[in-house]
């Protein structure tokens, strides 16, 4: 096993040992300590790539992220509700790493990463600013209460939900 490898078997490794203890620890009581001695890796391998448990966290949001992103980079045909469905869809396929994220009270990372995706350019008119940042934060309204209930809906049908809800406003 290479270093590259034996880094990506301890960062999953840490990864796995946090997600269990989320389950009947809050965030700011799991130690380094315990959590790379769960994990059985050094405290030397955790401080490698990680400053904290909520690190951990954060930089694991950030990977599967990327990695969702990466399925859109080169499709610019792609449909507002089509991408929208996606992210759903990869959020519910992930579930039970972003309940731990919201059991940890972090969901910030993921309104971090939505707002992010909507970049709002300083020489664009106010209007389209506020409506970029409008629809941003609409969509992590969305997304946090979906969370919090349980992802209980596919992507697809959050969708419907929110086009029917918008509809009745009418």
């Amino acid at each position: 096993m290479n270093n590259e490898q034996r880094n990506a078997h301890v960062r999953r490794q840490i990864l796995s040992a946090l997600l269990e203890m989320l389950k009947t620890q809050e965030i700011d009581e799991i130690s380094v300590i315990s959590l790379v001695k769960k994990a059985g890796v050094g405290r030397a391998s955790f401080y490698r790539s990680y400053e904290s448990p909520a690190d951990v966290l954060r930089q694991e949001e950030e990977r599967l992220m990327g990695e969702w992103e990466g399925q859109f980079e080169n499709d610019s045909s792609a449909s507002f509700n089509a991408v929208l469905i996606s992210l759903l869809n990869f959020y519910r396929a992930h579930g039970s790493f972003y309940q731990a994220l919201y059991r940890a009270h972090l969901e910030d990372t993921v309104m971090y990463t939505i707002v992010d995706s909507f970049p709002i350019d300083e020489d664009i008119p106010n209007a389209d600013a506020y409506r970029q940042s409008s629809l941003a934060f609409m969509i992590y309204g969305w997304i946090h209460e979906w969370i919090r209930r349980g992802m209980q809906e596919s992507g697809e049908e959050l969708v419907r939900m929110i086009e029917q809800s918008q509809k009745n406003r009418r």
